[in-house]
């Protein structure tokens, strides 16, 4: 479920109605009472996602299936940052949070906008090892040789695509 506040009715400091205002040439969900100020700016938010190849498993890449996605849909690990979470160590947490497997190395493959969810993707190219062991989260991964990985365009697949792509340069 996407996290909105243009959808919000009511301000969460003082409970009164928000209404509509043009700020910055935005529409933005304002309290009228300028004695509360409340503004709903909207601003995205940030997600780790990995990019998994598992050393132990001949360097396949690993995909997950969120288990609110449909059979046959699958993308890269991701997760929150907790507070003051440095995100290469956010990352190595879902990736253990998540599939069980331990981080051998993280490396940065970059920044992504993914408005569809108002959100900022901070994708990593994640080395891991052990034993897959998925949590409530993901209703299952699959493996894809390294050669065959190919990226989508949408969401996590950018990243994919540009990883690909400097993998694939001479």
């Amino acid at each position: 479920m996407r996290f909105d506040p243009e959808d919000w009715r009511y301000c969460p400091r003082c409970g009164g109605d928000l209404a509509d205002a043009c700020i910055d040439d935005h529409a933005r969900r304002v309290c009228p009472d300028t004695a509360c100020g409340f503004i709903a700016w909207g601003n995205p938010v940030p997600v780790v996602c990995a990019l998994i190849e598992c050393l132990d498993r001949g360097g396949q890449m690993l995909l997950a299936r969120n288990v609110a996605w449909p059979a046959g849909r699958f993308a890269l690990v991701t997760g929150f940052l907790e507070r003051d979470e440095a995100p290469a160590l956010a990352v190595a947490r879902e990736v253990k949070e998540e599939t069980g497997l331990d981080t051998r190395a993280v490396h940065w493959i970059g920044n992504y906008s993914f408005a569809e969810a108002n959100q900022v993707l901070l994708v990593y190219h994640v080395e891991a090892v052990g034993d897959i062991a998925l949590n409530d989260e993901l209703a299952e991964v699959k493996l894809i040789p390294k050669h065959k990985l190919k990226g989508w365009e949408r969401g996590t697949g950018w990243a994919v695509l540009d990883w690909v792509a400097r993998r694939d340069a001479p």
